[in-house]
């Protein structure tokens, strides 16, 4: 099964486009303990409510740095959580916005792949398609989300540039299409609607088949009724991916009541909801 079939049998399995973002602040985690202990017990509590309630993301997030963040223990807790929701069977998406040159790159796949198992990475193509080729060449099957215009608010000093005429994060996304392999998809965020809508626009004209790993909602600020009424009218909506992290993540904040696993999950139910509805 190729990346983009996984995408499809996963939403069809699921019921949802949800990447359920799992970024780790330990501080932010109402347990006591070690990084690594407090951090797999707060995912698997959360992995636990989820398949008792069975109310699924339609895949995870993993943002490396969060773990990295706290050494050989923050890596270690990164291999079991992943490990534990794979064996749901819910899609990995590992973010680590990697781009460097073929030799390096190779290397970094080794690592996203065969010692994290993740199904698909984050890449930047700041240095173009070698840096890039590396993960589709050792890793066919897999998926790979190329940063094309991203959610943060600084993302116009280079991305929104003109280049004859036309902002370079479209120059990206036709460089998109022109790699175009099954599996390579475009990171776009929520917080920008009018480019994502150009962007999606330019794949459904191409007639290929890019799946979208959109952040943004939420905190940022992106609206998920804009990203929603986009994304349906532009082909298999299921390819697509909305994350959201502390929103899930830490809900508890929102509904003091509830314990945070069970906190966790009814965002997540709300959030499968609200986008259902609007599909």
């Amino acid at each position: 099964m190729n990346y983009l079939d996984y995408l499809k049998s996963s939403y069809d399995k699921f019921n949802s486009l949800v990447c359920l973002g799992l970024d780790p602040v330990k501080e932010e985690i109402p347990l006591s303990g070690e990084p690594k202990t407090v951090i797999i017990a707060f995912y698997e509590e959360i992995l636990n409510k989820i398949i008792q309630k069975k109310i699924y993301p339609a895949a995870i997030k993993p943002n490396y740095a969060f773990y990295a963040q706290y050494g050989i223990e923050g890596i270690e807790a990164l291999l079991t959580v992943i490990s534990i929701f794979k064996k749901e069977s819910i899609p990995v998406i590992l973010d680590v916005k990697r781009g460097d040159i073929d030799k390096t790159a190779a290397a970094y796949a080794r690592e996203a792949f065969s010692v994290f198992r993740a199904d698909s990475v984050t890449l930047s193509p700041y240095m173009g398609f070698d840096s890039l080729q590396p993960f589709i060449k050792h890793y066919p099957d897999k998926g790979y989300y190329i940063l094309t215009k991203t959610s943060n608010k600084s993302s116009i000093d280079l991305q929104d540039i003109l280049i004859k005429d036309v902002p370079l994060f479209m120059h990206v996304a036709q460089k998109i299409i022109d790699w175009y392999h099954p599996g390579i998809g475009s990171v776009v965020g929520a917080t920008y609607p009018d480019q994502l809508s150009q962007i999606t626009s330019l794949y459904s004209r191409s007639g290929k088949e890019i799946p979208l790993l959109i952040p943004g909602i939420g905190a940022q600020g992106g609206s998920i009724t804009d990203v929603v009424t986009i994304l349906k009218d532009r082909g298999d909506v299921r390819i697509h991916r909305i994350n959201s992290s502390s929103g899930i993540n830490y809900a508890y904040k929102k509904y003091k009541n509830l314990h945070f696993a069970e906190a966790a999950v009814k965002a997540l139910k709300e959030l499968n909801d609200c986008i259902n509805e609007l599909l």
